[in-house]
């Protein structure tokens, strides 16, 4: 938790002040017992009336000062905790943005939205009781303790006894509990995971009848997650009734010994007085520092949690020198020699990959389900680095251009359509808030989205749920592709982006998509042979490697493997067709 405390640094003009006033607050609570003896010692009580209305006035001056600083006290801290918390929410933020695939993949969605929200409240809250208690509870130990001394030395033994009973509960408590609250924050996880894909999976649930399976295992984790949180808490609420029957006892030893010393000669009833206030005072300043070591490991397992992901580099970043791409560059795409192998593979996903897409061509891949078409195209945008080999924008390395400019570039449509909660047009400006109307226009009309769009209540300003949840896979595809296309960039990445679009959507879509993306570089990742039949150049993927290229024709000729691929999707009247007219029959 340590190591957050650097985001503390813009605070610091709010914890000097935070500091005086809670000196100032515990000074007004030290001074109350000496006043209360002073009255009792000296007989005022009863006999001079002028004195009882002087030091009562001062004692209600000081408490007046004592409230006024412990509400500047409580501002302060609430106001400082939740500065820190928000910058820290705003740096993992920022950090999970610059995330590449790989780091995804080492962070579950499930445990970034934990570490978001409820490890970052723990350590907001534990920050809000720093400030509050435990900057306070050093002050009033150290200050009781001298003035309980100076009233009764004979009676400090008591003290240290309660004391030292309260630290052993305490020992207690932290053995029992710290390994509890490292398993508590994963448990949390556990419950986010099972309630997102449960809910994401509504569907499929539904579909298939499994309600009673998704209860039973939202209840198991939910039941785990309740008996700790139980066990944490009944070792806890130990801690309250065994202060509150410390103190009491200790507030008899006092008036029980106190009594006799005081019968005595050698302590004086006031002083006796004023020793049980320092004593609770001393009791309970150890109590809060208690309270913090308890809070504290939770807020350390948090803190740790959230720094794994604040500390955590990306692999993708910008290079240190940046090669500057030209204003001429047409976005020629180049493969050399490439080679890929996820994190942790035993062996590449690509290899010995190379091939040329020219700028005004459509380079297409089609292959077998596995065998890398949208892994070789992620590695143009850097969703990952090539393992060994080179991909060259108009010449130039990817890996030497910022990101930036690289994703500037390029317009990619992803397999599965993505939209965010907004507008029709939010959407589709996404990539480019400087887009006109007449744009936008344009771009739903080449995706083929002008009829269900000019259907909709309010046209481009027509909300959009979460996830594109209130538009079907079909419109969500069409969107997405029109929101690449408002980009304008010279490289255009079509990952199976058709693949939800009816047959003679497909085409109308291909046909406009040809005068639009005109002198541009076209990918398309294509499952079905009617999508990528007119592409200029067709590479075809087994295994991580190409096994051919060429035009449909000339591949139906020469090529086993894409051969098999056609005539699994299409009959021989349907091919022979193709070969003769070179389009596809509707």
């Amino acid at each position: 938790m340590i190591r957050l405390f650097k985001y503390l640094k813009p605070y610091i003009w709010l914890i000097v002040p935070l500091v005086i006033l809670t000196y100032l607050q515990v000074m007004a609570n030290l001074q109350l017992p000496d006043y209360m003896a002073h009255i009792v010692n000296d007989g005022i009580i009863g006999e001079d009336m002028d004195a009882i209305y002087r030091n009562g006035g001062i004692m209600l001056l000081i408490t007046l000062g004592g409230g006024i600083a412990a509400v500047g006290v409580g501002y302060l801290a609430a106001r400082v905790a939740t500065g820190f918390a928000r910058d820290i929410r705003q740096k993992v933020f920022e950090k999970v943005e610059s995330f590449s695939i790989t780091e995804f993949n080492t962070f579950s969605t499930a445990s970034l939205i934990t570490r978001s929200t409820n490890d970052i409240q723990q350590i907001q809250m534990v920050t809000i009781m720093i400030f509050r208690m435990v900057l306070m509870a050093p002050f009033m130990a150290v200050g009781a303790l001298q003035n309980a001394m100076r009233n009764a030395p004979e009676l400090s033994w008591i003290i240290a006894v309660a004391v030292v009973a309260l630290l052993a509960v305490i020992v207690f408590l932290f053995i029992f509990a710290l390994p509890k609250f490292k398993i508590l924050q994963k448990t949390v996880d556990k419950l986010n995971l099972v309630t997102r894909e449960n809910l994401t999976g509504l569907r499929v649930v539904r579909a298939f009848n499994n309600e009673k399976v998704e209860e039973k295992k939202f209840d198991a984790t939910n039941n785990d997650l309740m008996r700790l949180n139980l066990f944490v808490n009944r070792l806890m609420i130990i801690l309250q009734p065994f202060m509150m029957l410390l103190m009491n006892i200790a507030l008899v030893a006092i008036v029980w010994f106190g009594a006799q010393l005081v019968s005595d000669g050698s302590v004086e009833i006031g002083n006796m007085m004023a020793f049980m206030q320092y004593a609770t005072q001393v009791i309970m300043s150890f109590l809060m520092i208690s309270i913090i070591f308890i809070m504290v490991p939770r807020a350390s397992v948090s803190a740790k949690r959230v720094g794994e992901v604040i500390d955590t580099e990306p692999t993708i970043r910008d290079p240190k020198k940046p090669v500057k791409l030209a204003k001429s560059g047409r976005g020629q795409i180049e493969f050399r020699d490439v080679t890929f192998t996820y994190p942790d593979a035993d062996s590449p996903v690509l290899s010995g990959i190379n091939f040329t897409a020219e700028p005004g061509q459509t380079t297409a891949f089609i292959g077998s389900t596995g065998s890398g078409k949208s892994t070789l195209i992620g590695l143009i945008p850097r969703f990952y680095d090539v393992s060994a080999g080179q991909v060259l924008l108009d010449g130039i390395d990817v890996r030497d251009l910022r990101l930036k400019d690289l994703y500037s570039q390029v317009g990619y449509v992803p397999q599965k359509g993505v939209l965010f909660s907004g507008t029709v047009k939010s959407n589709i400006t996404y990539g480019n808030e400087k887009a006109s109307t007449r744009d936008i226009d344009k771009v739903i009309k080449t995706a083929q989205a002008s009829e269900f769009v000019k259907k909709l209540a309010s046209g481009i300003d027509s909300d959009i749920a979460q996830g594109g949840a209130n538009v079907s896979g079909g419109q969500k595809q069409r969107l997405s592709i029109a929101r690449a296309l408002a980009v304008k960039p010279n490289v255009y990445i079509f990952d199976d982006s058709f693949s939800a679009l009816d047959f003679k959507t497909d085409a109308a879509l291909r046909k406009a998509l040809e005068t639009e993306t005109r002198n541009k570089t076209v990918l398309i990742v294509g499952q079905r042979i009617s999508t990528i039949v007119n592409a200029d150049k067709i590479i075809v993927l087994d295994e991580g490697k190409i096994v051919g290229q060429g035009t449909h024709s000339q591949l139906m000729r020469s090529n086993k493997v894409y051969k098999e691929i056609a005539y699994s999707q299409l009959s021989d009247e349907e091919l022979a067709n193709i070969e003769a007219t070179g389009k596809e029959t509707k």
